[in-house]
């Protein structure tokens, strides 16, 4: 007889953000994400993704509405003077940290489900910096991690 296959569980990726944004505020620290700006959904402002990547500060004095939900995070927050809708779906998050001491840890890998015809790329936002087919191109390398956070790296 077989044995009955494990209870699927959720995603603990949702949790494990929560806990960490509120240890950092907490502890006065400035949470910041770091986010895989080419993955599907994620609608950041396209002048501020280096290298395939962005920075945010998700600390409740810089940004908006925040809302960190079970499938994404969303936010308004203003970047070069211009109030901006943020979503970033919690599959594109690749770590969390306080700025002040890069303390925080990595998302871990969760397997996801790929469909041929998803596309990699930054979604325009609503001022249509972006035209559609201008997306940046994927490197064959990932690209390196910021220097500013240099207490965190992505173990494979």
């Amino acid at each position: 007889m077989a044995e009955p296959a494990p209870p699927v569980m959720s995603s603990q990726r949702p949790y494990l953000l929560r806990a960490l944004y509120e240890w950092i505020a907490d502890n006065g620290m400035t949470p910041h994400v770091l986010v895989d700006a080419r993955m599907p959904g994620v609608r950041v402002p396209a002048h501020a993704v280096k290298d395939g990547r962005i920075v945010l500060n998700i600390a409740e004095r810089a940004v908006a509405k925040l809302e960190l939900g079970n499938d994404a995070i969303r936010f308004t927050a203003r970047f070069a003077g211009v109030s901006q809708a943020v979503l970033v779906p919690l599959e594109a998050i690749i770590a969390v940290y306080a700025r002040e001491t890069g303390q925080g840890m990595a998302m871990p890998e969760e397997p996801r489900p790929t469909t041929p015809t998803q596309e990699d790329g930054v979604e325009v936002d609503e001022t249509g910096e972006m035209p559609p087919g201008d997306e940046p191109e994927t490197p064959d390398t990932p690209p390196e991690p910021p220097k500013r956070g240099g207490h965190l790296r992505i173990v494979k």
